[in-house]
């Protein structure tokens, strides 16, 4: 027995001696390294003279709060609570954290498993005459713990972790990209509500105006003062006005399911939150937008086309491994007994099972394996392109995300800018309508101007009176554009958990999740990518 304890530690001594010169040697992995490609970059705004636009830092973390409406703070906290696609988003960072352990294990022993087995074996009368030395008759018990271990000589393993780590970013910026959108959603369509609502009032204002105007021409009418076509006029007038609100009021309706469903509930569970009617949102006097060289480190987006262009360029050297020979040490320790009695050989008989559990039960094997696929017929070699190729589609698709934002950020600002410049001359004209449609009203009553001269101020001001309205609501909604272009309110998820409590409680109490549920909670980074 001490002799077989002997050599079994002096050869165990050995391979492991062999094993540590092997890790040693494997302190390189084959493949790239990943580099960021250079992109195209703006090194300023085409807007940058614009007055209302400040050139400090941006102010993007909470920028629907510089709106003053907590009604609309209440809502973008709901849906970052409640969304279903934001809970789809967050549960992938749990897979690839999930995927990224896997791929960590591989590093260490693929193979350490026990195993056991108690045979009762009887051979045929005919086998016995053949093997008179065995009984016919006998049981066999074994343990044994198996165990193999291929060495990551080339960084195989360390390069799918790699690949892994950068998923996990993917996955976090994928989270990310969505909560921009989701925010600055929920802000739109709460904007486009509000300036619904208040295009509805001035269209009820106008049909009442019409009114008294079409009462004035039945009187005046009545009397002989003026022909009938004066009062069917009116009443055509009158109608029109009227049936912009039907219109209005299904637009409305629409725009308060919709916001309901980006809030993760049924229609018509919103408007207890929005209450009544409301006001439109102020702009910000003025808005901070930092300059562009921030897009690359701010924008989820962008984060989530280099996280996915590192993790693929990472998996070049998980193929390239493949050319190279795999070494492996493998190796069994375990306990066997059998009650057969053998009498040649001079092996005494009558041994039993309980013997497994003694000194002389003893085996083992162990030794160092490779394997060499030295003929694939070009297979390797080609999966070396298919993922270098993959890897260069990312990064051109990186480059033209990075355009994408580029464009996206200066349309929203030129529309942010113009469509202000067009505020100030729609109040001009608003007020300019009014003082008309007040003067032609005189007028007519004094027999001045004739009944068309008032329908025309009138229908005047009911278009230059929506279409400021609409225009004031479209200040608001390019400015939410430009924020959502630049990336911003991703912060929002900093010290939050990604998933709501009872989906963390039905997961693990469904599944053990350990710590990585524990771990659900959203880290503070700035979000920037890996170097």
């Amino acid at each position: 027995m001490k002799d077989i304890r002997r050599t079994l530690g002096g050869r165990a001594f050995r391979l492991a001696i062999f094993s540590l010169a092997l890790a040693v040697i494997a302190g390189c992995a084959v493949g790239p390294d990943y580099v960021r490609p250079q992109a195209p970059q703006m090194q300023e705004w085409l807007e940058k003279d614009d007055a209302g636009l400040k050139h400090g830092p941006a102010e993007l973390a909470a920028w629907w709060k510089r709106l003053n409406d907590p009604v609309l703070d209440r809502l973008v906290a709901l849906a970052a609570e409640r969304n279903p696609s934001l809970h789809v988003a967050a549960l992938r960072i749990l897979e690839s954290r999930a995927r990224l352990g896997i791929a960590t294990g591989n590093q260490f022993p693929q193979l350490q498993q026990l195993q056991g087995s108690v045979s009762d074996t009887g051979l045929s009368r005919h086998n016995a005459n053949t093997t008179p030395a065995i009984d016919r008759y006998y049981a066999t018990a074994s343990v044994a713990l198996d165990a193999a271990w291929e060495l990551d000589f080339w960084g195989r393993f360390r390069r799918a972790v790699e690949s892994g780590a950068w998923s996990v970013d993917a996955a976090m910026a994928g989270y990310d990209d969505l909560l921009v959108t989701l925010t600055a959603e929920v802000a739109r369509v709460y904007v486009t509500l509000r300036t619904l609502e208040q295009r509805l009032f001035i269209a009820h204002e106008n049909v009442a105006l019409q009114e008294r105007s079409l009462q004035i021409a039945r009187v005046l009418h009545q009397g002989g003062d003026v022909t009938e076509l004066d009062v069917t006029q009116a009443a055509a007038l009158l109608a029109g006005t009227q049936a912009s609100i039907p219109r209005l009021e299904a637009q409305l309706r629409q725009s308060k399911n919709g916001l309901s469903a980006l809030l993760g509930m049924l229609p018509g569970e919103a408007d207890r939150i929005l209450g009544g009617p409301g006001p439109v949102p102020q702009v910000p006097s003025e808005v901070a937008v930092g300059v562009p060289a921030e897009l690359l480190r701010r924008r989820p987006d962008i984060r989530l086309a280099e996280a996915q262009m590192a993790a693929q360029c990472a998996l070049i050297g998980v193929a390239q491994a493949d050319l190279y020979p795999r070494f492996s040490l493998f190796g069994t320790i375990g306990l066997s007994a059998s009650n057969a009695a053998l009498t040649f050989a001079g092996y005494p008989g009558g041994s039993s099972l309980g013997d497994l559990w003694s000194g002389e039960s003893l085996q083992y094997s162990g030794g160092l394996g490779f394997g060499w696929d030295i003929f694939n017929y070009g297979r390797i070699t080609n999966n070396v392109r298919v993922q270098d190729a993959r890897f260069q589609q990312l990064v051109e698709q990186y480059k033209n995300i990075v355009l994408t934002a580029a464009r996206e950020t200066e349309d929203a600002l030129t529309a942010f800018s113009r469509s202000r410049e067009e505020v100030a001359f729609l109040e001009q004209g608003v007020a300019a309508a009014t003082r008309s449609v007040e003067i032609s009203m005189i007028q007519y009553r004094e027999g001045l101007a004739d009944f068309q001269r008032v329908l025309d101020t009138q229908r005047s001001k009911v278009q230059v009176q929506d279409q400021l309205t609409a225009t004031q609501g479209s200040v608001l909604t390019n400015l939410i554009a430009t924020y959502k272009a630049l990336g911003g309110g991703w912060e929002f998820r900093f010290g939050k958990d990604f998933l709501p409590q009872e989906i963390l409680r039905e997961m693990s109490g469904r599944t053990d999740w350990g710590a990585l549920l524990e771990s659900s909670v959203s880290g503070e980074t700035d979000g920037g990518s890996r170097e």
